[in-house]
């Protein structure tokens, strides 16, 4: 991935400098050129938008999956997205936690639900991050430091087994 970030950082900075030369003024058009002269295709502005994102995210060195929204995921599928285990997902599925369709004796489940729940997930786990999270002096007694950030945690453990967080 090293040697593509090389060639992908024209990419995206001739997409951003497009984006800035062009403004609110001009109505944008995007097209895949190739070698030839008459080698041109226009492209729709949500395509465009894809690119882009797909570009961003292999600059930094992530892996890009493009799937259709409205796509069906069996339970193994949603683990592997979601970094958990087929038994995780089907207990989140038993817990209402994520929406399935039971087709004979599997579940299937819609990408767009596996992925809301991947983001709430993702919003839970930074709460509980600054939950948790105390200020400190430099100058501290580390005893000190350390008491604070397990009441933090204590504190934290008490609302998730009071249910006040989802």
């Amino acid at each position: 991935m090293p040697e593509e970030a090389g060639q992908l950082a024209p990419v995206l900075s001739f997409l951003k400098a497009h984006e800035m030369a062009t403004g609110n003024t001009v109505q944008a058009q995007y097209a895949l050129v190739g070698v030839d002269e008459h080698d041109r295709i226009e492209l729709p502005e949500g395509v465009h938008a894809v690119l882009k994102r797909a570009v961003e995210a292999m600059l930094t060195g992530r892996a890009v999956t493009l799937a259709p929204q409205s796509m069906t995921l069996t339970t193994q599928q949603a683990a592997d997205l979601l970094g958990v285990s087929r038994p995780t997902v089907v207990r989140l599925i038993s817990d209402s936690k994520i929406a399935a369709d039971r087709v004979g004796n599997r579940h299937r489940l819609q990408l767009d639900d596996v992925l809301a729940y991947k983001e709430s997930r993702r919003a839970r786990q930074y709460d509980a991050l600054a939950e948790t999270s105390v200020s400190v002096d430099p100058e501290e007694d580390p005893d000190t430091i350390r008491e604070q950030l397990r009441e933090a945690r204590k504190a934290g453990a008490a609302r998730r087994r009071a249910g006040t967080r989802a």
